[in-house]
């Protein structure tokens, strides 16, 4: 990965710095992850990086196309890797579970929408909210 990866970011213009390496393989290990998280788990293996660092990491990493964001809750966006499969997220707002769901089940809404109203969705950044079986159950 650390190859592949330093020759995207070469033929961008860009350079391999241990920082993007430690934010992009701190998302891959984290899946789905804040800046917050993402700065924990990057302060495992080097200290000296702050919040910031880790912000214009994400921004130069997305703009890259490496890593995506959706917003999974009311915070901070939650970022994950592209290298992970093409997925949506259910988000249950009582116990804050995220489930990724492949692209195909919401097809038929997407083709409805492009359809009807003209409008193509971006399934990445999608996130449908509501409440898991499991919570829905103790809730009875």
């Amino acid at each position: 990965m650390t190859d592949e990866l330093a020759s995207r970011l070469h033929s961008l213009g860009y350079r391999l710095t241990p920082q993007r390496q430690l934010v992009l393989q701190a998302v891959e290990e984290l899946g789905h992850g804040t800046p917050d998280e993402i700065l924990a788990e990057v302060q495992l293996h080097a200290s000296a990086v702050n919040i910031s660092t880790i912000y214009r990491t994400l921004e130069v990493l997305e703009e890259l196309g490496l890593v995506r964001h959706a917003h999974l809750s009311d915070r901070a966006p939650t970022y994950h890797s592209v290298s992970d499969h093409d997925h949506f997220h259910l988000v249950c707002r009582n116990c804050h579970r995220v489930i990724s769901v492949a692209p195909e089940v919401v097809a038929p809404l997407a083709a409805r929408l492009r359809e009807e109203q003209a409008f193509i969705i971006d399934v990445g950044h999608l996130a449908i909210f509501g409440e898991c079986v499991e919570c829905e159950d103790q809730s009875e």
